[in-house]
């Protein structure tokens, strides 16, 4: 079972990427994203943590799911609670994420893409077989950030900032995938990628 990880900035285009890899070549896609908000269902560990943190009325809606933009108000806002809920969400996305692995070998498959947008700030690296980042240059990622999430540009700057810059993802990575383009021209890139790392393997 070949293991891509797959990783960049926020708003840089890793779901084209991704999805592109599961139409085209089969890939199951594991999504970090994805098992986060799972684990943050009402009961759920992340969901009883932040409650254990912040209190409900702080941290919860009506209907007592986790009010995301008060969350982020909280941890974009204050790098120590942005580090606390990392040191508690990654471990608990991580055992999710390598239970998945473990189905997916068993279950014979010969794709895995784990979709991960912190997986160098985690120290996830190691895990996949090897990684592949999505690249935008500031100001594509700016603009798009701000156009996806309605943000305001010093919000959207915040953002961008809480991870690790894009050059020194893309100075990690063994493939890049430069997404300042079309979809077009970014599926091409992706499809040389794939075959040429077949080819090496």
């Amino acid at each position: 079972m070949k293991v891509i990880g797959l990783t960049g900035g926020i708003a840089s285009g890793k779901s084209t990427v991704s999805g592109f890899l599961r139409e085209q070549y089969g890939a199951v896609v594991l999504d970090a994203d994805e098992v986060a908000r799972e684990i943050a269902e009402p009961r759920k560990p992340l969901w009883e943590a932040f409650v254990l943190r912040y209190g409900k009325e702080r941290v919860l809606l009506a209907d007592a799911t986790l009010d995301r933009e008060a969350i982020a108000e909280i941890v974009f806002h204050d790098a120590s609670e942005r580090i606390w809920m990392d040191g508690v969400a990654h471990p608990l996305i991580k055992r999710r994420m390598l239970e998945r692995l473990d189905e997916c070998k068993a279950a014979g498959k010969k794709l895995v893409v784990l979709d991960v947008p912190l997986l160098y700030e985690a120290g996830w690296e190691k895990i996949p077989d090897e990684v592949w980042v999505v690249y935008v240059g500031p100001k594509t990622q700016m603009k798009r950030l701000m156009h996806r999430n309605g943000l305001s540009a010093d919000l959207a700057r915040e953002r961008i900032a809480s991870q690790m810059p894009m050059e020194e993802k893309k100075l990690r990575a063994d493939v890049v995938i430069d997404n300042n383009g079309t979809r077009e021209e970014t599926v091409a890139q992706v499809k040389a990628a794939f075959v040429r790392r077949a080819g090496n393997n």
